[in-house]
């Protein structure tokens, strides 16, 4: 364990006495500020003036603790002299709040389940608890400093002190009045049952669900189980300390966006550091003034709903940003949008040899005169759509598409060894798929498909509407073959005929007069050879 000094350690121990003792003292007065309020919503009117009287009482005794000096006794009093002293100035302000307490109490005895009765038999138990802190107190500043040495002879209370003290030192740091924001989930991590009661019934007041924690462990149990806005977060605590479960809690990547605040009587300088670098969103130092409380709550809320609101924000800009880039992936071809994102402005490729595949849906236009509008347009995406698929899993790009025509080459954007093939592969899947949905559909409509294989120029035109388009005269030829073709079959040139090799089985078409091409030697692809 890190080394703790004296000095140190002496604060932490009156910081820790103050708070043992201003805790129920404290409690006294926010539970009867919970009565005023109650007694003023239920119009007990007639219960007023006992409860002021208590309240004023409470503030004599506040003033009164919140004044003492926790630390060595004057030489010229023994502890029996400070303990008669101070049970003496306790006694007034005592005797009239447990008087007023027990019976306001009693004349309440019929409504054992009233919330104002319940809070009055709280306010009397704190004050039996005060009584009984003080007891403590006498005991640890009698001989806790002098023994502060002799580590045997410390009592539980200071060894937590120094656990505590020596966790802060131990932590790395990690890196970094109105109506509440909104109503939220809040987990309060207190070990002191006052304290703990308090808090949660102003923040279910303020309209917050409230989860509460006596330790560490069981908080930490809970923050795994369920979502929270907030943490409030006590330091000194039984076996895992403040300092600890901060700590965790900023290590857990499903925790480490939650806001703390910690609430603790260590008032050093070196424990509010230690917390804010460990990523502590605020830091109160005990007694602290609800209303001030309450402001730093609903700060600490409100930037965590912008936080939330950010991330979400960002979330979906990527989620946005993916569609866009499907969408600009189903226009241009992959390497061509790295290129644009690249920074070219101008992509304009020559390339030694594509293939390009022309397809015509023969008896489409007899059909779109009899067919409504949305039944003619349904049927061309269904059969584009099919298109698309079976292109993708060959691996080779969609141009575009010319009303019933559907253009695709391979080769484009870069050059492969396969490109002819991949192509001829296509063609017959996508007669079979038109002949499919004609079938299906009870229709007269069939497919026919051209080919060739040549040089092309590739590039990107538009500024606002991009499109990947290639030119040249392989793409006319390709264009000339389909025309050429004969429906439910494919037709390809020459120069694709020895591109695909011995791989496919053809049918010479002979020589036909094409327009604008003269005369060229023609095949009908009948499908590959391994079937």
């Amino acid at each position: 364990m890190t080394t703790v000094s004296d000095e140190r350690l002496n604060r932490a121990l009156i910081a820790f006495l103050r708070q043992e003792v201003q805790a129920p003292a404290d409690a006294i007065t926010n539970f009867l500020d919970i009565v005023i309020e109650d007694a003023r919503r239920l119009k007990l009117d007639h219960l007023l003036s006992d409860i002021d009287r208590m309240r004023a009482a409470s503030l004599r005794l506040k003033t009164f603790i919140d004044g003492l000096v926790l630390g060595p006794l004057p030489a010229t009093e023994t502890i029996e002299m400070f303990q008669g002293r101070l049970r003496h100035d306790l006694r007034n302000p005592l005797n009239a709040i447990k008087g007023y307490s027990e019976l306001l109490s009693e004349d309440m005895k019929e409504q054992t389940d009233h919330p104002l009765r319940r809070d009055l038999v709280k306010v009397k138990d704190s004050a039996d608890q005060l009584l009984s802190q003080i007891n403590t107190m006498f005991k640890l500043t009698g001989h806790e400093q002098q023994a502060a040495a002799q580590d045997d002879d410390r009592s539980p209370e200071f060894n937590l002190l120094a656990n505590v003290l020596s966790s802060e030192q131990a932590c790395a740091v990690m890196g970094s009045a109105g109506e509440a924001v909104a109503p939220s989930n809040i987990l309060v991590i207190e070990d002191n049952t006052a304290n703990r009661d308090v808090l949660e019934r102003r923040l279910m007041r303020q309209g917050h669900r409230v989860v509460t924690a006596a330790d560490g462990a069981a908080a930490l149990s809970l923050v795994g189980q369920q979502e929270f806005d907030l943490v409030l977060l006590d330091l000194i605590m039984p076996e895992m300390n403040g300092f600890e479960v901060l700590r965790r809690l900023k290590a857990a990547e499903h925790t480490s966006h939650l806001p703390v605040i910690v609430i603790s009587a260590l008032d050093e300088l070196d424990s509010v550091v230690r917390c804010i670098e460990n990523g502590a969103e605020d830091y109160l130092i005990k007694p602290f003034d609800p209303v001030l409380l309450r402001a730093r709550i609903d700060a600490s809320l409100e930037r965590k709903r912008l936080r939330d609101q950010e991330r979400k924000f960002i979330v979906d800009l990527e989620q946005e940003r993916r569609r866009s880039e499907s969408l600009l992936l189903n226009i241009l071809p992959e390497k061509i949008v790295k290129r644009l994102r690249g920074g070219e402005s101008v992509i304009a490729d020559r390339i030694e040899e594509a293939t390009i595949l022309f397809c015509d849906l023969v008896g489409f236009t007899a059909l779109s005169q009899e067919l409504p509008a949305d039944l003619t347009v349904e049927l061309l995406r269904k059969i584009f759509s099919t298109f698309d698929c079976l292109a993708a899993e060959h691996g080779v790009e969609k141009v575009k598409t010319i009303g019933d025509s559907y253009m695709a080459a391979a080769g484009i954007p870069e050059r492969r060894h396969d490109d002819a093939i991949r192509i001829a592969m296509l063609a017959p899947r996508m007669l079979a798929a038109v002949q499919a949905i004609a079938k299906t559909d009870e229709l007269t409509l069939q497919a026919r498909i051209g080919i060739h294989t040549g040089p092309v120029l590739a590039g990107v035109i538009g500024t606002h509407k991009f499109v990947y388009d290639i030119w040249g005269d392989t793409v006319n030829t390709a264009s000339r073959m389909e025309s050429y073709s004969l429906p439910g079959r494919i037709q390809v040139s020459s120069a694709t005929r020895i591109a695909l090799g011995d791989r496919f089985n053809f049918e010479s078409r002979g020589t036909i007069d094409i327009k604008g091409k003269g005369m060229m030697e023609t095949y009908f692809l009948n499908g590959s050879r391994s079937g």
